[in-house]
């Protein structure tokens, strides 16, 4: 194994949200009697900067800022998180690095207070050796504070493994100089993360075959 530290990321890599992102996100814009979004519009669309998606769905920031929207998206998904579940094969996929001995953290765009938070429902810190998150509810922050974190890790990029969702987790990556897994099963479509060239898995599980075959 060429890894000494996996760096995971939250939001649709451990924890299944994509749903109840969409569902939240179409009460608010029901609110505003905005058009709804589909499943395969958001997976074709959801991006980073946060702020750039919301302009997709057709938020006009100088009738309404986006605190407004950004904080009423966020306070609606933190009152019902508990009703989320980790995605399939998470803690089997946890249990596997935490076996061969590598050390594991969690970086997130999410806010470090929605992340200590949230986190408390599923029993999984203790694989951790560091949970990080932003210092806003906006997802800005989330490149510098994994460049800080790989600052203090002292590892060689190329021993650093990411696993992530999102062309922002690969970008993030490729930024450090690590190689990247993306799962599908969380907020943008596998067609969209097979272009950033980084190993796709459907399902989390899929990355103990990945990684026995030699990768």
């Amino acid at each position: 194994m060429k890894y000494k530290h996996i760096i995971w990321d939250w939001n649709g890599t451990l924890i299944d949200d994509r749903l109840f992102c969409i569902k939240i996100m179409n009460e608010v814009l029901k609110k505003r009697d905005m058009e709804a979004m589909t499943e395969e519009w958001f997976l074709d669309n959801f991006c980073f900067p946060v702020k750039d998606y919301y302009l997709k769905l057709g938020f006009n920031f100088e009738k309404e800022s986006f605190d407004i929207s950004g904080t009423e998206f966020i306070n609606m998904y933190m009152a019902r998180c508990h009703e989320l579940q980790l995605h399939q094969g998470v803690r089997e996929v946890l249990d596997y690095f935490k076996n061969l001995g590598l050390a594991q953290s969690l970086v997130s765009a999410s806010s470090q207070v929605m992340l200590d938070q949230i986190l408390s429902n599923y029993d999984i810190n203790d694989y951790f050796v560091r949970i990080l998150g932003t210092d806003n509810h906006y997802a800005y922050g989330k490149e510098t504070l994994t460049k800080e974190w790989m600052k203090d890790l002292g590892f060689h990029p190329k021993e650093v493994l990411f696993i992530g969702d999102t062309i922002h987790d690969k970008d993030i990556a490729d930024v450090v100089g690590s190689d990247c897994i993306l799962v599908s099963k969380g907020h943008v479509s596998k067609e969209r993360l097979q272009k950033t060239g980084a190993s796709v898995f459907e399902e989390s599980i899929k990355i103990i075959d990945w990684l026995d075959g030699g990768n």
